[in-house]
Parts: structure tokens; sequence; C-alpha cells
């Protein structure tokens, strides 16, 4: 990896998150010999084998600790924190942050907004109502052909979308989304569902300019042939034969150049990294969701091919030169298989001890997830709902799924659930 760095020769950076994202963030940033020291907040097991994990559990507390250790830079890995302002609280500080403003971060904060903002933009997305009015959501619901998607407005870790099959229960959704969800429930999106197939694209922005990153796919069914209930995602590959360049020059044009340039007009430039859910239908993209951050499990299959610094990467992010960077990914493919727990995504699961035989590091390595450890001396525990993810590498896409699993089938705790067609739909395309 290239370290030159003509600003300042070493760093410490605080990760705040807790999740395969943030350690797959870390794991990338130990291999930079500029980092100097590695935090998380509040990370997991895992992540304590690459740095300190600490407890911040304040915006403020951010803060302070980063002026009291002299933190260089911080890398907000979930929504919630962005949502909730921490970049600008440590912006306001003097404090270089990668991740957009809370004002910017309504992009995912709010899919009431987002759908309006992108429909004020021209840009291609599904038909749809958003309101607060249980009787209007129903009517328009009543108005769309079957299936139905049905979407709580407000933040809900991945699992705030239903496609109801029938009308009975595109209703009944409706009803028990604030008790579902709480307040993220209050206001819900109704929408047409579109039939074809689903792209990750991440692109670096500046504010003003962006550049894409190789498209990926997730598996957000929690079974194999999606079936089964949404998911924060089963697995991930990239890059996916499914999107040529003459596609991803689609989504460039139709879906990101409008979002910056509708972002910046309204007084909230977008800076960071924003993830596009496409849906693909008859070769044209349409927008189903806005991300204001690395998805999860998308970041860990693009990190390992990523050569560019991530460190590079989020200078020219923040100096606004990020259509001068060239940023690089080495040739191949990568796969992550998600590993979760017996009860995911119904709810909490039994921590059972992890026991890992060893395999050829060749084929890739494993991303702790949902981990916990006692003391330093105890068995790692897998505590979470998705507990870790099978990375695999490999030159061909079919070689890389099966690295993947070689991992998987290393990995071993009691109720372990997997997706077994990971990147099927490309290998059969």
């Amino acid at each position: 990896m290239d370290t030159h760095d003509s600003q300042e020769n070493f760093h410490k950076v605080l990760i705040v998150g807790n999740g395969g994202r943030e350690y797959a963030l870390g794991l990338h940033l130990k291999q930079d010999s500029r980092i100097q020291e590695l935090f998380f907040t509040p990370g997991n097991a895992g992540t304590a084998l690459l740095g300190v994990n600490l407890t911040l559990p304040h915006n403020q507390d951010i803060v302070n600790f980063c002026q009291k250790e002299g933190v260089s830079w911080v890398i907000i890995g979930g929504e919630s924190a962005l949502v909730g302002g921490l970049s600008d609280d440590l912006r306001a500080n003097g404090i270089s942050t990668f991740g957009p403003s809370r004002a910017a971060a309504e992009l995912e904060g709010s899919k009431a907004f987002m759908k309006d903002f992108v429909a004020s933009c021209g840009i291609p997305t599904a038909r749809y109502i958003q309101t607060s009015d249980i009787k209007a959501a129903k009517d328009f619901a009543r108005s769309l052909p079957l299936p139905i998607v049905i979407k709580a407005s407000g933040l809900c870790a991945g699992k705030g979308v239903i496609i109801a099959q029938s009308y009975e229960q595109a209703e009944s959704t409706i009803d028990s989304m604030r008790k579902e969800f709480g307040q993220a429930g209050e206001c819900v999106v109704v929408e047409e569902f579109l039939s074809g197939y689903e792209l990750s694209v991440f692109g670096i922005c500046d504010g003003e300019h962006f550049s894409l990153l190789p498209p990926c796919q997730d598996h957000k069914q929690l079974y194999n042939g999606d079936k089964g209930p949404n998911t924060g995602g089963m697995g991930a590959y990239t890059p996916t034969p499914l999107c040529d360049e003459a596609l991803l020059k689609k989504i460039a044009t139709k879906i990101f150049a409008p979002t910056l340039a509708g972002m910046k007009a309204r007084g909230t430039p977008f800076s960071g990294v924003l993830f596009a859910g496409i849906m693909v239908v008859d070769g044209e993209p349409y927008l189903l969701e806005f991300n204001v951050r690395f998805g999860d499990p998308e970041c860990e299959v693009l990190l390992p091919l990523l050569q560019t610094p991530l460190l590079d990467i989020c200078q020219a992010v923040e100096s606004k030169q990020i259509a001068r960077l060239p940023i690089r990914f080495r040739d191949g493919y990568c796969v992550g298989v998600v590993l979760a727990s017996h009860n995911y995504p119904f709810g909490s699961s039994t921590p059972y001890p992890i026991s890992i035989t060893p395999f050829d590091s060749a084929l890739g390595h494993i991303c702790y997830a949902g981990v916990s450890q006692e003391s330093a001396t105890s068995p790692m525990l897998a505590s979470g709902g998705r507990v870790a993810l099978a990375i695999g590498v490999a030159s061909t896409l079919a070689q890389a799924r099966d690295n993947a699993y070689t991992i998987a089938n290393a990995i071993s705790f009691e109720g372990k659930l997997l997706r077994t067609d990971i990147a099927n739909k490309a290998l059969k395309a």
C-alpha cells in the first residue's frame, strides 16, 4: 500500500461503531504505516485485536477524547452517530472527520425526506407516498399493484422495510409500524414494488464531485433464493458482472450527479461516502434508498480490493480534491458470507463460544462483528445478530465464493445461520 503523505507523518485514528464494517475499516488502516494508533468506540472483541476499544457514549465524550489524545482523524461507521450530529460536533472542534453533516445525513435519517428530495431532483425512483395519515397510506397502497413496499421513515437498522404480498398484509403492516419501530415508524413510506435486480453502488463525495467505487450486490433476505424477512445483509460480493460501464455511467449521471447538485443547492452539501441502493429494471437504474455511510456487509468486500489508502481518500474529501485522486482497486473478486446467530433478525440470541479451525490465510480472512469477550483470556462469544463474515478473495468470482465458504465452514458456534447462495446470481448470469 502506498503510504506517501505530504500533510502529516503519523496519525491517531478513531473509528466509531461496533460491527463488521468497523472491523474492516480498522483492518485496512492497520496496513498503513502512517497510522500510529487505532481506537474504536465502542468496538467489539474483534476490533480489540486491532486497536483500543473505548466507552465514549456521548458526542462530547468523543470530542474530549480526541482533543486529549491528539486524534487526527475520526471515521464514523454507522448512521445513528451521523444523524445524531457527531461529525458537526467534531468539525466544530477542529477534528478532521470522514462522514456527512447532520443535515446531509437526513438522506438516510428520513426516508420521507429522501423520497421528496429525490422526486424534486428528477431522480428515477418508485411511485410513493410519505405520510403519517394511516388512512392516506392505506388508500395509496390499495391503488398499487401487488406486492407493495412499506417502509418506516426513520432509522431501523436495516429492518424497517416490509414487502406486503396482499392488501390485507399491507394494511396490517401500516397499522403496526408505530408499535414496531416507535418514533421511526410514525411516518411511513408506501411505494410501488420494482421488479428487477438490486445493486449497491458507493460514491466517495466531497460536496461537489464524486468518484464511484466498484458496484456490489448485497443479499438482504435471510434465506437462500431471496426468501424470508429482510435483514441488515446476509452477504455481498464485488465487483458484479451485472453492472457494466454503460449502466454505471447511467447511475452516475441520473442518480449521483443530481443528488450532489441538489444537496449543494439546498445548502447541505454531501461529504463522505454515499450509498445508493439501485434496482435495475429493463436496463434502467431506479433509486431504492440512500445510506450516508459504507454499507455493511459491502464495506467488508470492497476494502480488501482497495489499493488507494483510505487515509488518502479521507484527506481528498476534506480538501475537496476527490476529483484529482485516482481511487484504485486491485484486479480480482471478493465475496463475504455473513454468519448470523440462531435468532437473527428476530431478537437477541444466547451468546455461544466460537471455535475456528485453522485455514490458509491466502483464501481470505474473518471480519468480526457481533462478538464479545468476558475477559482477555476467555473465549470469543457469538453475542450479536450478525456474528462474523467469512471473506474470500481470488482472481475469479467462483474461486472467491469457494474461498469464502471454506472460511465460513471453519467457523463454528451453536445455532450458526448462513446463506449458501451468495454470488450465485452473477455466477449463473
